[in-house]
């Protein structure tokens, strides 16, 4: 009896040791019942001795369900035993009782062994999206209308653009039909564009402007003088074009080099002082209003007065 009583002593200590090694599966969902395209949490966990290792499935095909994510938590240990968990992120795109089928994980002892555990099947209920309390489907919604509110802003800001273009065309218009300074008064009769420039250049010379030290100011009325002379005596918009723009067309009129030159260095000139913030002392001022004068006097053609156009002198 008592060799029988030790025989089966032994055994239970020997098999106690070994259930302790049997890894175990554990299985949860969020929630059973979804709409569809609504997402499912699926978290497996496996409780093992610390020294195993669990192989996760390197991918998954759970038709017809499809895997949206995949996080691996870090073990947990849990006293002499760890947890190791997977949560997977699901979604179904079909409707009715559907399942979530069974795959293998394998976890594999420090010893080299490996034991394969099947998880459990997960039935999942999947409902049509747009379905009221009651279980039917709601009415479909007309298209949102704009908030009364919104109307007024929309036609006001309409406005805005609308004033903004006018006022560029208006403004355009007023910078092609005025060649005299602007407040000058009611329009002259027609005249021929070299007298008006000329008649500006010496207004100009005997304005206070210099001595006031409105040399910049002095230098955009030479340069406005010298386009409206350019446009009227060579039909090139000169007043709504840059110097590098201008030289191209007046080159096209067959100008002499030197007269050409000289229509660059009054051009570039007048458009330093403008824009580079150079600032000439009065002589040189005064020498930049010769050069125009002159300038004006070579190309100076006579026109009629009824048609605007030029005839030889």
């Amino acid at each position: 009896m008592r060799v029988m009583a030790g025989f089966i002593a032994g055994l239970l200590l020997a098999a106690a040791p070994l259930g302790a090694q049997v890894p175990r599966l554990h299985m949860s969902v969020d929630t059973s019942v979804v709409s569809v395209g609504d997402r499912i949490t699926l978290t497996v966990s496996v409780d093992h001795l610390p020294g195993a290792q669990v192989l996760w499935p390197d991918s998954l095909n759970l038709a017809p369900f499809e895997v949206l994510d995949a996080q691996i938590a870090p073990p947990l240990s849990q006293g002499e035993r760890t947890r190791s968990s997977l949560a997977l992120v699901l979604a179904a795109f079909e409707l009715g009782e559907l399942e979530v089928p069974s795959f293998d994980i394998q976890v594999r002892h420090s010893a080299g062994e490996d034991v394969t555990l099947p998880t459990d099947r997960y039935g999942i209920q999947v409902l049509s999206v747009g379905l009221d309390e009651g279980g039917g489907i709601r009415e479909i919604k007309g298209p949102l209308g704009i908030p009364v509110n919104v109307a007024p802003f929309l036609l006001l800001l309409l406005a805005v653009v609308l004033g903004i273009l006018l006022a560029r065309h208006l403004y355009k218009r007023f910078r092609r039909e005025h060649t005299e300074f602007r407040g000058t008064g009611p329009a002259a009769p027609w005249r021929p564009p070299h007298e008006v420039a000329l008649e500006g250049f010496d207004r100009l010379e005997r304005s206070p402007l210099l001595e006031q030290g409105k040399v910049k100011d002095y230098h955009i009325r030479a340069s406005e003088i010298f386009r409206t002379y350019i446009e009227r005596r060579f039909q090139v918009s000169a007043l709504e074009m840059t110097t590098a723009d201008i030289m191209p067309d007046l080159k096209m009129e067959g100008l002499e080099a030197p007269i050409l030159d000289g229509f660059g260095r009054f051009l570039e000139g007048c458009d330093l002082v403008k824009f580079a913030k150079h600032r000439p002392d009065d002589d040189s001022s005064r020498a930049m209003l010769g050069l125009g004068r002159g300038l004006v006097q070579g190309t100076a053609k006579e026109f009629t007065a009824d048609q605007n156009v030029e005839v030889d002198s």
